[in-house]
């Protein structure tokens, strides 16, 4: 621990941090900490000149450890490795220590307490950089071939993005055509294209490309390999095919909530999902909208149907399913095309018609559609009477006042919800988030990419989206993919377990619990001893506490380290 050089900021965050927590306090309890050259304060750690202060100090000062005290490394872990990289110092003798999220905005009611915790969280930000040493990323050369799991319009709109680069591009489609939903759309908004015309073009342009292979009946059974080397085994009409890309895309949609029977009168004559509703529209003759050869003169749409549920449901969908308003909005629209006699009420507790999407609403206002704000806590009941159906509800913007509707069709605004794919989880390991839809690093500073390095999302796989956002997320998430795989070679983090080979006995204990299955065994010195895949491991530490020798460490997180951080911390 002798001799290190540690520079040391401490930042306001414009207010966020400064409000809360008395930052100068923090600078003089670290100030005199064996081993610390400099500790400044400064408004924005990660503005352009603060960065440019760091790296003077780091030059001037012949500093051999930086640690800032700001944000949470989501934000700007990267940033800060770039200063110490930019400076000449190993990035990865750089350390951030969160006072932002784990203190200020969590003790916003205890100024006091939030300034001592801020200081015992930078000493052992301190405590941990003493224990850095520098280390350097594997580099993995890679393939120029990338495996699209999903052929619906986003994972097409992909494929021929990656084609048009160079790359030769496998797509793979579980049911026996490509296309998605947006192959069984009539008019869709906002353009009013038709689904089935937009799919039959991009399926020529796929066709039209000889570097896409496209598999259809076809699912992805295994996986192995790393960034930039995965082997893939796709199997396609019973038989199994080997393929090696460097990146694989996971664009497998979503499905629609299915309403429980009985739910707003489901399952019964005249109330139909959206999805439904939409196919009686473009199916329907003439000038009239009829069901089961009965005239419609009066439409109820009931909104957020299985999205938005309460907390307390069982496998509840908590989150706004976005489109929804959108496409019934749309609906709406192309009735009141068709017969501008006919009654429609919209039933909803908040229209989300977001953007240029409030041009729709607008619309259909002016047709003449009537809206009705109910409770979340009250919604709409709808009982059969008299061959119809009467909706009764109370309308939030008429001072709650109870009203009921005769309508000859209840339409049930239902939203999207995960598509159900255990078996490509855990071949690829991919996070799902609390809603059930596959997870991002950051939902905005690495908006498709997964924790497993090559491995991307996108569309309506990662959550509810409209088309154009579904699209633009795929083709994100075709960029990242094509960056990693055109240069011919990845970096790879070089924080991953090691094993003390004089420690290991190969007990077998680590293999099964790491989770991306990096862990294997090797024949070194005459004795077998557990082999970590470094290209593999992910650096999650599983397989540390778990060695009954203490054979394995983390690097970056190292047993000494962590206890020089408890020591410091208490």
């Amino acid at each position: 621990m002798s001799g290190r050089k540690i520079g040391v900021y401490i930042c306001h965050c414009g207010g966020n941090i400064s409000d809360h927590v008395d930052v100068d306090e923090v600078r003089k309890a670290v100030q005199d900490i064996e081993g610390v050259s400099v500790v400044k304060t400064t408004l924005f750690a990660c503005s352009d000149a603060s960065q440019e202060e760091m790296i003077a100090d780091i030059k001037d000062k012949h500093l051999d450890g930086l640690v800032v005290a700001s944000c949470s490394p989501k934000l700007h872990l990267y940033t800060f490795r770039g200063v110490a990289e930019r400076a000449g110092l190993n990035p990865y003798e750089y350390v951030q220590v969160n006072i932002r999220e784990q203190d200020s905005w969590a003790h916003t009611d205890d100024p006091r307490a939030a300034t001592d915790k801020a200081s015992g969280l930078v000493r052992a930000g301190i405590a941990k950089a003493k224990l850095t040493r520098p280390l350097e990323p594997m580099r993995l050369e890679t393939i120029k071939k990338v495996l699209v799991v999903g052929a619906g319009v986003a994972g097409l709109r992909a494929a021929i993005t990656l084609a048009d680069l160079g790359l030769h591009v496998f797509l793979l489609e579980r049911e026996a055509e490509a296309g998605g939903w947006v192959k069984s759309f009539g008019r869709f908004y906002p353009h009013d294209r038709n689904g089935k015309e937009a799919v039959a073009e991009l399926l020529d342009k796929v066709k039209a490309r000889e570097n896409i292979t496209i598999f259809t009946r076809a699912e992805l059974v295994g996986k192995s390999g790393a960034v930039g080397d995965f082997k893939v085994k796709v199997r396609a009409a019973g038989e199994d095919i080997s393929l090696n890309v460097g990146a694989i895309i996971v664009l497998t949609g979503f499905d629609v909530y299915e309403p429980r029977t009985g739910e707003f009168g489901y399952g019964a004559p005249g109330v139909l999902t959206l999805p439904r509703f939409k196919e009686l529209v473009e199916s329907s003759a003439g000038g009239r909208l009829e069901y089961e050869g009965r005239p419609v003169r009066d439409i109820s749409y009931i909104y957020c149907v299985g999205s938005r549920q309460n907390a307390g449901i069982e496998g509840a969908n908590t989150y706004c399913s976005r489109y929804c308003c959108n496409a019934a909005l749309h609906a709406s629209l192309l009735v009141s095309e068709r017969d501008p006699a006919v009654h429609q009420f919209h039933l909803y507790r908040d229209i989300r018609s977001y953007g240029k999407f409030e041009l729709l609403y607008e619309e259909a206002c002016r047709r003449g559609a009537i809206f009705v704000r109910f409770d979340e806590n009250e919604p709409p009941g709808v009982e059969r009477m008299d061959g119809r159906w009467r909706v009764t509800v109370k309308d939030m913007l008429t001072d709650r006042q109870e009203l009921e509707i005769a309508s000859d069709l209840v339409v049930l605004v239902n939203g999207m919800v995960p598509r159900e794919n255990p078996e490509l989880v855990n071949i690829l390991k991919i996070p799902v988030g609390k809603d059930r839809f596959f997870n991002e690093i950051h939902p905005k500073l690495r908006p498709v990419e997964t924790v497993i390095d090559g491995i991307f999302i996108g569309g309506a796989a990662q959550g509810p989206k409209n088309l154009s956002e579904s699209a633009a997320s795929a083709l994100a998430a075709g960029a990242k993919a094509a960056s990693l795989v055109m240069k011919g070679y990845v970096d790879v983090e070089p924080i991953i377990a090691r094993v003390d080979t004089d420690l290991c006995a190969w007990c077998g204990k680590c293999a099964p619990v790491c989770p991306y299955e990096a862990i294997g065994r090797a024949e070194v010195g005459g004795k077998e001893v557990a082999q970590v895949h470094k290209a593999l491991c992910k650096g999650c530490g599983a397989c540390v506490p778990i060695c009954p020798m203490g054979a394995l460490d983390l690097e970056g997180y190292t047993d000494a380290q962590m206890k020089a951080v408890i020591d410091a911390l208490l």
